[in-house]
């Protein structure tokens, strides 16, 4: 049994309403509720939240809002770890009990179903606990700088200066739309939004991926989407 949670507090302070905020003509949330029920591998599909207008959003979009989410997980300081163990808890007192689990961004509008079926994949096909989806920074952080307090910058890596970038090891940064876990495991282990170190990755191309802090951030993802559309 498979379980599908997208977490989506209400408490949005940089954007006001963004999980529901209108994403080139519906909200933002509908396009991870409709990809996690396109790619048809779950039983679940539920929106975890402490808001009713997003739970009504929600729904509209065909995914459960069986319970609101605690006062206590609703804090700027919950990470999506303890929004899973209060979702995966409350199922299990109503006899509900699922096998592997997948958190959804409510803020990834640029998910692909293919890749949440390539992740299930390889997880299911590995021995992997976690499967995440990851970017590859465009530019290798070994030679990256850092800038001191009176504006003099210096190199992160110094032994790395004379090295050629292509010479140097390629580094990823987490994808922000999403990851995969076995339930069993990741309750046996989890701690303060750890998931432990036996984890797998799907590699993302630039194109689908873009973190949404920001209106910049927003403009860029419905330019991103624009394109992939077209293709």
């Amino acid at each position: 049994m498979n379980l599908a949670i997208i977490p989506a507090r209400g408490g949005s302070k940089r954007i006001p309403k963004k999980n529901i905020r209108d994403f080139l003509g519906k909200p933002i949330i509908a396009y991870s509720i409709e990809a996690a029920i396109s790619c048809d591998l779950f039983d679940e599909v539920m929106v975890s939240t402490d808001n009713d207008e997003i739970a009504e959003v929600a729904r509209k979009f065909g995914a459960t809002v069986p319970f609101m989410r605690s006062k206590e997980n609703s804090d700027d300081y919950s990470g999506p770890g303890d929004v899973a163990c209060e979702v995966i808890e409350h199922y299990k007192k109503a006899g509900k009990h699922f096998d592997t689990c997948c958190c959804l961004y409510a803020t990834a509008p640029l998910i692909q179903t293919i890749r949440l079926i390539e992740g299930y994949n390889l997880m299911q096909n590995s021995n992997f606990d976690t499967v995440y989806p990851l970017a590859k920074y465009n530019s290798p952080i070994w030679r990256s700088y850092k800038i001191e307090n009176n504006g003099q910058f210096l190199f992160n890596f110094p032994e790395n200066e004379r090295k050629r970038s292509q010479d140097l090891p390629d580094t990823f940064h987490d994808a922000g739309q999403f990851y995969w876990f076995k339930i069993p495991q990741f309750l046996q282990l989890y701690n303060k939004n750890v998931f432990g170190n036996n984890k797998g990755a799907i590699v993302l191309d630039d194109l689908e991926v873009q973190d949404i802090d920001n209106m910049n951030d927003w403009k860029m993802a419905e330019l991103k989407m624009g394109f992939i559309n077209k293709k």
